[in-house]
């Protein structure tokens, strides 16, 4: 059991400073691409108590969460877990976290705007792409429509013709 002197407020786990007061699975939501399936599955997998801080854990611990958040394929974890199953390039189920998320996903849309797909089209277009309506929802720019006239003002109108 650790003691006081031990605990970490503050620990950096894939370039993201994670409060050391919340509990293990709940501290990993704030790394991107980590949701609660998967710090639960990350927990299960590594044999960490979820219900312990993060700041309590050993420097052993934080370098085996590390480890396996960073390593792209996460092994014993069911593949409906991951956020890249079948992977464009690699053909694998991959998980990725932080900027290598993003930077995929850029990456996607950029591909489908080269082979003008359907999506590609859309995302070119500054339009919805996953088939919501766009009648009355999505609109950008200014309002159009019918513009009133300024009210007469009470009485203005009637003061002068007498």
């Amino acid at each position: 059991m650790s003691t006081r002197e031990e605990f970490r407020h503050i620990i950096r786990i894939a370039g993201v400073d994670i409060s050391g007061n919340e509990k293990v699975p709940y501290a990993l939501l704030s790394i991107k691409g980590i949701g609660y399936n998967t710090a639960k599955a990350l927990c299960y997998i590594l044999n960490i108590d979820a219900n312990k801080r993060l700041g309590e854990l050993t420097e052993g611990e934080l370098k085996k969460i590390e480890n396996i958040i960073t390593s792209k394929k996460i092994e014993k974890i069911p593949s409906w877990i991951l956020n890249r199953r079948k992977d464009y390039e690699e053909g694998a189920d991959i998980h990725l976290v932080t900027s290598e998320l993003i930077f995929y996903a850029k990456r996607d849309i950029e591909r489908e705007k080269k082979i003008r797909s359907w999506k590609g089209v859309r995302h070119s277009l500054g339009l919805k792409v996953r088939g919501q309506r766009t009648r009355t929802t999505g609109r950008s720019g200014g309002t159009v429509g019918v513009s009133k006239k300024r009210a007469a003002q009470p009485g203005g109108a009637q003061q002068g013709g007498k």
